[in-house]
């Protein structure tokens, strides 16, 4: 018997082997991360659109549609035009991404109500993590900021906003419209080519401007690779795009 011919037709089966194994894995990711994103909440027109702009979804599309009301909150963006206020002990950046929960309790006794902000990985940058304020602990108050200066891997300071939420009325409770519906709308009439949608996030809309109280509706967040934001009323499905935003 050939000995070296025989080794090497069991070394190109196993290649053989390999390569079968690696495309059934990948068809298997691929159906999986299909699966995960449900695609299907989408009708055909709109995936035919995405096909034809070159639009990826890179994250779930919840399904979930609660019914939440307006809220009203007093909001003076003063420290928008203030230096930033330097902690008297800077703590480990690194917190904030392993565990808030740790973070908060370090930074409870120099930041006001830290617990009740949640870290948006989305908006924040080189130098500046950015958090907004939780309506009812839940639903991120968009646009409004809690701004945590890093340095050397150390928070120093903070631009903490000067806000007062009140809350929501029993009486205008609607039910969201699914975050699909809205998806689609951009997909079909905003988003330009080659957009790529990095997060979707129910929560809610807060405008930028000194007044006696305002009024925050539901709103669907969708962030894009290229960082551009787009906000659809989860109640009116009116689209706020980047060019209609401070």
């Amino acid at each position: 018997m050939d000995w070296g011919r025989a080794k090497n037709v069991l070394i190109y089966a196993f290649l053989v082997l390999n390569l079968l194994l690696c495309y059934q894995l990948w068809i298997d990711l691929r159906d999986q991360a299909s699966a995960n994103l449900d695609f299907t909440s989408l009708s055909q027109d709109t995936q035919a659109v995405m096909e034809q702009k070159d639009i990826r979804v890179l994250c779930p599309i919840p399904a979930a549609t609660p019914q939440l009301p307006d809220i009203t909150y007093h909001y003076s963006g003063e420290e928008q035009n203030e230096p930033p206020v330097e902690l008297k002990e800077p703590v480990d950046s690194k917190l904030i991404y392993s565990s808030f929960t740790e973070l908060s309790t370090a930074l409870q006794g120099q930041i006001p109500d830290i617990a009740n902000y949640r870290f948006d990985s989305q908006e924040s940058e080189v130098g500046k993590f950015v958090l907004h304020p939780l309506v009812d602990k839940k639903w991120s108050l968009f646009r409004v900021r809690l701004e945590l200066i890093n340095s050397d891997q150390k928070i120093i300071a903070y631009r903490w906003p000067k806000i007062e939420i009140g809350a929501g009325s029993s009486d205008n409770v609607q039910k969201v419209l699914p975050a699909s519906q809205a998806l689609s709308s951009l997909i079909e009439k905003y988003f330009p080519e080659n957009s790529v949608v990095k997060e979707i996030e129910l929560g809610y809309y807060g405008e930028l401007f000194n007044s006696e109280s305002q009024v925050a509706s539901p709103m669907w967040r969708f962030m894009l690779e290229n960082g551009n934001a787009y906000y659809v009323d989860a109640i009116s499905a009116d689209i706020i795009s980047p060019k209609t935003t401070d």
